[in-house]
């Protein structure tokens, strides 16, 4: 039954003149980039199951969240769904003056990746969110491993996003810690919470974490690019990175070859658009329900037909 109304559905689609309707321009398989979180395996799953509805041959790679710009420069690698304004602009930005890499649009998600802390842990620092109570509250944010120093969870060293820098040139009393993985960070930060134990992390959005805990991103001096790249601005002259992360778009970005050798596809992936609600809350279903993600994805698929057919229309 299931695929006959598959079978259905698809004759629709090619009756419509949408481009499911339409042979593949080049059968090579188009080579979408995996990272290491969650919610990057789910929208560029979701993008690999409209590009095979399409026809188009997918395969998925492992590959560095910025070291894969290598790859997309040399047509190694083809689509990546996920590039953070707020730790992978650097590298994307100095990718596409190569030429050899292309913007292919926002996702439609939000981006914030910061500093974060339970709402409880204000009852020990009360100065938060003003990153300047970070030092008056290092104690508080200690482990038996750091005392007196705080401790700070951050993410996989591959994320980059600079926070041994950041406390570095804030002065600040803690102990970068990285997680080893997405999944390990958040089993940490949900284990703290839930004993109300004292947690300083890294915590990003979109993500289930801020929509089932009740905290607060530490405010740090606004990022600008000075910050990053001028030792000389800001409240420290002599080392950069004395501000907070960007906080912006999510975009997709490919190598630039593709677009003429799968353009359809290209377009496709342009037009892809999701919310930050619905990938936190899929995002939930993999990580708290533990669902798979091909069945977090096929449910999405199934259920918002009306959205995706609209991706695959090509002009």
């Amino acid at each position: 039954m299931k695929a006959y109304c598959r079978s259905v559905f698809l004759a629709a689609l090619l009756a419509s003149g949408t481009a499911l309707g339409a042979a593949p321009e080049s059968k090579d398989p188009i080579k979408l980039t995996i990272h290491d979180w969650t919610g990057q395996y789910i929208t560029t799953h979701i993008m690999g199951r409209v590009l095979e509805e399409m026809g188009y041959n997918v395969e998925y790679q492992q590959a560095d969240y910025i070291a894969q710009f290598a790859g997309l420069e040399s047509g190694d690698l083809h689509v990546a769904m996920e590039m953070w304004e707020t730790t992978g602009k650097q590298a994307m930005d100095e990718s596409l003056k190569t030429g050899k890499t292309v913007d292919l649009g926002e996702t439609g998600m939000k981006a914030i990746e910061e500093w974060w802390y339970p709402l409880y842990m204000k009852e020990k620092c009360p100065g938060l969110p003003d990153w300047k109570a970070l030092n008056d509250c290092a104690e508080a944010f200690s482990t038996p491993e750091t005392h007196p120093k705080g401790r700070y969870l951050g993410g996989p060293v591959t994320w980059a996003g600079f926070d041994d820098e950041r406390a570095e040139a804030l002065g600040l009393d803690y102990e970068v810690v990285h997680a080893g993985t997405d999944a390990a960070l958040f089993a940490e930060i949900q284990s703290a919470y839930e004993r109300k134990a004292p947690i300083l992390a890294w915590v990003y959005t979109p993500h289930w974490a801020p929509i089932k805990f009740k905290g607060e991103w530490v405010e740090f001096p606004r990022y600008s690019e000075e910050c990053y790249n001028d030792p000389k601005w800001g409240m420290n002259t002599e080392k950069a990175y004395d501000c907070g992360k960007p906080r912006g778009w999510i975009k997709k970005v490919g190598w630039k070859d593709g677009e003429a050798k799968w353009p359809c596809a290209y377009q496709a992936v342009r037009n892809f658009t999701i919310s930050n609600q619905a990938m936190g809350e899929m995002v939930g279903e993999v990580d708290l329900d533990g669902k798979k993600v091909d069945d977090v994805v096929e449910n999405w698929i199934k259920n918002n037909e009306d959205t995706w057919t609209k991706w695959t229309q090509c002009s």
